[in-house]
C-alpha cells in the first residue's frame, strides 16, 4: 500500500510519526493554546481518569486547559449542537463532538436549520465558527452505530464537510476548520483511529503518518492525488482511500495503472482536480462506504458526466454498500463494506 498506510517506526528520521488520534489531539491542543476562544464540548471528553471521549482524542486536554474550556455535557446531542451554535454566535470557537456520527440525526435541526443558515439569513452579520466532530464507519457495532453520513451534510448549503484519511490531513484540516467562520462537519473513520490503545477497534488500521513540528494548515477544497496512472481514476474518502490504494497496487500487477484521488473535503469539493484526472484517463470509479442510492458518489458521477462527457470512454461506476442498514454480524458486515476485491473487479470489468 502507499506510504500513508505503512506501519513505520516512530523514530523514523524523516519526522514524527503519529496516529490520526494523536494528530487530532495535537491540532486541538495547538489551537486552544493559540486562541482562548476555542472550547471543547462533548460527552465524557474531560472526565478525570476517563478515556478522553469515545476514542481518546481529547485525553489530557482537560488537565491542561481546565474544565471551563473542556466541557463535559449530558447525553443530549441536540443540546451539544445547540450550545455549540450559540457559543459560536457569541464569539467563541467551539469544537463539539458526538460519540458516534449516527447521533448527528438527533441534532439535525440545530445543524441544518440554524448553524448552516444563520450567516446567510443575517446577510453576513452573524457567523457560526463551530466544528462538529463525528466518528463514522462500520465497526461491528450494528446499524445505529455504523453509518457513513457524509452525503446528508454535503447536501446542506452553509455547511462544510471534511473527511481526512491520514494523520497529516487530519491535523491540517482540523486546524483549518477551527479557524473558519462557517460550521464544519468533521468526519473521522473509526477504523482509522487504530487497533491499539485504551479504545481498541477490531480490524483497525495502524496508520502512522509524518506530521511536521512546524505549524501548517490544509485549505478546504484541495484534493490530493496519491497515485498517478493513465488508465482509470479512483476517487475515494476516509477508509476507502486505503482500500483504493491497495486495489491500485493489485491492478498494477495486472498491467492496469490507476490514478487515486483522496477528496479530503466534500464541501467544498475539488472538481478541477477530478475533472483533469478523468480527462486524462477517460474512466472513473467512485469508492465510498455509504450505501449506493443518494451517496456522495452519485453527485460526483452526475457532475463528471455533465463536464467530462466528451472524455469518458466507459460508464462511470460506483463501488458502494448495498441499500440496507449496516448489519451487525461480522461476516455480513464484511460483505456489506466495499472491499479491495470489489474495487479490483469493478475496474477490471470496466477496462
Amino acid at each position: 500500500m502507499s506510504s500513508l498506510n505503512e506501519r513505520v517506526s516512530r523514530s523514523d528520521p524523516e519526522g514524527r510519526k503519529m496516529t490520526i488520534v494523536e494528530a487530532l489531539r495535537e491540532a486541538l491542543q495547538e489551537e486552544m493554546r493559540r486562541d482562548e476562544r476555542v472550547i471543547l464540548l462533548g460527552e465524557d471528553i474531560g472526565v478525570q481518569g476517563g478515556f478522553g471521549g469515545a476514542f481518546t482524542v481529547t485525553l489530557g486536554l482537560a488537565e491542561e486547559f481546565g474544565r471551563r474550556r473542556v466541557i463535559d455535557t449530558p447525553i443530549t446531542e441536540a443540546g451539544i449542537a445547540g450550545v455549540a451554535t450559540g457559543a459560536a454566535l457569541g464569539g467563541l470557537r467551539p469544537v463539539a463532538d458526538v460519540q458516534y456520527g449516527d447521533f448527528l440525526f438527533l441534532a439535525m435541526d440545530q445543524l441544518a436549520n440554524h448553524a448552516a443558515k444563520l450567516r446567510y439569513m443575517s446577510g453576513g452579520k452573524l457567523r457560526v465558527p463551530m466544528v462538529m466532530r463525528a466518528p463514522v464507519g462500520a465497526t461491528t457495532r450494528g446499524a445505529q452505530h455504523a453509518q457513513s453520513l457524509e452525503a446528508f451534510f454535503m447536501h446542506v448549503p452553509g455547511l462544510k464537510v471534511a473527511c481526512p484519511s491520514n494523520p497529516y490531513d487530519a491535523k491540517g484540516l482540523l486546524k483549518t476548520a477551527i479557524r473558519l467562520d462557517d460550521p464544519v462537519i468533521f468526519f473521522e473513520h473509526k477504523l482509522l483511529y487504530g487497533s491499539k490503545g485504551s479504545r481498541k477497534e477490531a480490524g483497525g488500521l495502524e496508520i502512522f503518518g509524518t506530521v511536521p513540528q512546524e505549524e501548517y494548515l490544509i485549505p478546504f477544497g484541495q484534493a490530493r492525488v496519491l497515485r498517478q496512472g493513465p488508465d482509470v481514476t479512483l476517487v475515494a474518502n476516509l477508509l476507502m482511500v486505503h482500500k483504493s490504494m491497495q486495489a491500485a497496487q493489485n491492478l498494477a500487477e495486472a498491467g492496469i495503472e490507476a490514478e487515486v484521488i483522496d477528496v479530503r473535503t466534500l464541501a467544498p469539493f475539488d472538481w478541477p482536480t477530478l475533472f483533469e484526472s478523468v480527462s486524462q484517463t477517460g474512466k472513473l470509479v467512485i469508492v465510498e462506504e455509504d450505501n449506493l442510492t443518494g451517496g456522495w458518489g452519485a453527485e460526483v458521477a452526475a457532475r463528471t458526466a455533465d463536464t467530462c462527457i466528451g472524455y469518458l470512454q466507459a460508464p462511470i461506476r460506483r463501488v458502494a454498500a448495498p441499500d440496507t442498514p449496516v448489519p451487525f454480524a461480522p461476516i455480513m458486515e464484511n460483505f456489506y463494506v466495499p472491499s479491495v476485491e470489489r474495487i479490483v473487479a469493478t475496474v477490471t470489468e470496466l477496462m
